[in-house]
């Protein structure tokens, strides 16, 4: 099958974000489409509301899927922190997808593990790559392999030792967690 990616950054960066950068050029010659929110393209800092979001992710969707001249199905979403967790939530909506690849995925604000943003993820019935650091305060890595278990798709954990969020020095790991990822996807 015929496949794409779409990225979408954090809330505080954007789809120039080095570690999204990092992984277009890793997959080349994988059609990737890095894009931004509304909010970023208009020089706000503070992300929109998810319906906003979800609908800026479902525009890009249509937009690369008739770019790269591919079927709905054959597309892969995702990106980093928020970025991740807006595609997996318009996937788990019925968005055709073929895999999610979610880097540092927000399980919940850093020391409030009470706020988990787990709602959807019981819904993903495609292939993830959950790629995340042993030491990111939004996720622990127990946590996150917890709550990732109601997922009916199947999913793969790649854990950075010692990274935090940011995954500061990371991008080559994080490329070759999601080419070989890409690499076995059915």
């Amino acid at each position: 099958m015929d496949r794409a990616l779409l990225l979408f950054p954090g809330a505080g960066s954007s789809s120039s974000h080095p570690s999204l950068v990092a992984i277009e050029d890793g997959l080349a010659p994988l059609p990737v489409l890095r894009a931004d929110f509304p909010y970023r393209r208009e020089g706000r800092r503070a992300p929109d509301r998810p319906p906003k979001l979800m609908a800026c992710v479902r525009e890009e969707a249509e937009r690369l899927v008739d770019r790269a001249g591919i079927e709905p199905a054959g597309l892969v979403l995702g990106g980093r922190s928020m970025g991740g967790r807006i595609c997996s939530m318009v996937v788990a909506d019925g968005l055709p997808a073929s895999g999610l690849v979610l880097i540092s995925y927000p399980l919940h604000p850093p020391g409030q593990p009470e706020k988990l943003r787990i709602e959807h993820l019981g819904r993903l019935e495609v292939p993830c790559l959950f790629v995340s650091g042993t030491r990111d305060p939004f996720g622990s890595p127990e946590e996150l392999e917890a709550h990732t278990a109601v997922i009916p798709g199947s999913v793969t954990h790649v854990w950075i030792d010692g990274g935090r969020h940011e995954l500061k020095g990371a991008d080559d790991r994080v490329v070759a967690a999601v080419r070989s990822w890409f690499a076995a996807l059915a």
